[in-house]
Formats: C-alpha cells, structure tokens, sequence
C-alpha cells in the first residue's frame, strides 16, 4: 500500500513539474552547432525519445543525440540574474530528460534562478573518452550563455553548471577544462569564458580509478570554481567521487562543500524518497544563498 502511494504521488508530482516546466520555457531549442556538431558523420539514426513503461519510475529517456540543443529557461519572478547550466545524466548512453532536466529547470526558477538546459550528445562515441563529445557541447554551451548574458539580461558573473551521474561527470569536466578548447573553435563565441562561476554535483559518476585515486583527466587547480556535491554512502556509482574531489579541492584552498547521506542510492534527481537524501536541493539552495549568488 505503502509502495503504491509512493508512486502514484511521485507520478502526480512528474505530471505538476512536467507542466509547469513547460510554461517556463520562453526560447525554442538552439543548435549548440550553426553548422553541425564536431566529428559527427551522421551514423546514429534518429533522436529517440522514449517514456518509461508502467510501473518503473517515470522518465523520459533521450537516446541518438547528434544535433546538440541548449533551452534557455529565465525565472519568471524575482530574477536574481544567476544562470545555471543543466546537464541530464544517463550514463553517457541516455538523458533522463524530466528526472534530472526539465524538472531541475522548474527548481532553479523558483530560486530566481534561470536554467539552461542542454541536450548534449549520447551515446558514447566508439573510440573516445565517455565524455568527449559532451565536453565539446558543455564547452561551447558556456560560451554561447556568456555570449549571450546582455541579451538574456543575466550576469555573465554569475554563470554555472549542475549535472547528475554522467552530467555530474560532464559538469566536473567542464570546471577543470576551461583552459584549452577540446575542438576547434569556429566563431567569436569561442572567444568567450567557458568556465563555470560555480558548480553542483549530484551522485557525479566516473571520477575515480579502480584503485581509490581520482582519474587523471581530473586535474583540479586553484582556478577550479567553487563546488556543492551530494551522494549517498550506498549509491552503486562510488561516492569517493564526490569525496576524492572535495579533498582535491580542499588541498588547494577552493571551496567546497559535500554532503553524503547514508541512504538514497542513485538516480533520484529532486524526487522524494524515503531517504533524506532528496533534500539535497534545500542544501544547495543555501549554499548559494551564502555565496551571494541569490542576490539580485
């Protein structure tokens, strides 16, 4: 009984978020690419958006991504001009649109927050690191939101990046390779900062080596921004991902700040569990506040 009051109001809560969510959106979904993505040869078929079947948890899954996108969502009241830029998870396989996209969007809004929403590329590119492609798109998705502040009306200070598993990994990856390029860059928008102002990482996945250490692309430097990470102790996905990186963090003076729950396993987003581990976002939500970044 229990179980089934569980899912009929989380599907009730999906259903709320879904609309709302798609009352925020006021610009159409841009190319991230005028003129297509690096390195496609156009051999996935097409983009499919797949919902889940009755009775597992409902997510719309987004799969055959090679026409990247960024979905500019502005909050609607008391704008406080910070932007955060989404990143779905999915194992660099799937995008869990809803779960940890639109409904992340909705909650960004609410804190007056605006929210960018990027569908990057999945699956994984055969011969190439997991993340590459979405590297790629993440890089190019910083600048073009920076590029575009004046016209947005955002802070172009005030500019970051949230992701969850695979995202998480993506958001990691795009705060420690801002330096260098990782295509070739094709306009003035590429001329622009793509380094997050602050980043949030949610159960970020593949940030560690089989023997405990962080991977080596992982290279954390004073000039890394400033990080919220939350994980669960028995989420399957280590959370030595999370603790790695705040010790890395904390050796070189750049704040951080971890929260690891002992329950909550993987893949929750913003959804209410039995675990506290949904709580997360009233966390992240001060931990901005105390950073200033929800002052007007």
């Amino acid at each position: 009984m229990k179980e089934s009051y569980m899912h009929l109001r989380n599907l009730l809560f999906l259903v709320l978020l879904m609309f709302c969510t798609a009352a925020v959106a006021t610009e159409k979904p841009m190319k991230v690419w005028p003129d297509g993505a690096p390195g496609e040869k156009g051999d996935l078929g097409a983009e499919t958006a797949t919902p889940s079947k009755p009775g597992q948890k409902q997510v719309l899954r987004i799969s055959n991504v090679t026409v990247p996108t960024l979905q500019f969502y502005p909050a609607k009241k008391n704008n406080t001009g910070t932007t955060v830029v989404v990143c779905p998870g999915g194992g660099y396989n799937i995008l869990a649109w809803d779960l940890e996209g639109t409904e992340v969007c909705d909650w960004l809004n609410s804190l007056g927050v605006n929210a960018v929403l990027l569908k990057y590329r999945v699956p994984r590119r055969k011969g190439l690191p997991p993340y590459h492609a979405p590297l790629q798109d993440a890089q190019r998705t910083m600048s073009y939101v920076r590029a575009h502040a004046k016209q947005w009306k955002i802070n172009p200070a005030r500019i970051g990046i949230l992701g969850f598993s695979a995202g998480g990994n993506l958001a990691a990856m795009t705060s420690m390779h801002f330096d260098k390029r990782h295509y070739e860059m094709i306009d003035e928008i590429d001329q622009v900062s793509s380094r997050p102002d602050f980043t949030i990482l949610i159960y970020p996945a593949y940030l560690t080596t089989a023997d405990g250490k962080l991977v080596p692309e992982a290279k954390v430097t004073k000039q890394t921004p400033p990080m919220f990470m939350q994980h669960a102790y028995n989420d399957g996905v280590t959370p030595e991902s999370s603790v790695l990186m705040w010790l890395a963090l904390k050796r070189l003076g750049v704040p951080a700040e971890m929260h690891i729950t002992e329950t909550g396993g993987h893949g929750y987003g913003l959804r209410v569990t039995d675990s506290n581990s949904h709580r997360w976002p009233t966390r992240c939500e001060q931990w901005m506040r105390e950073r200033g970044l929800l002052n007007k």
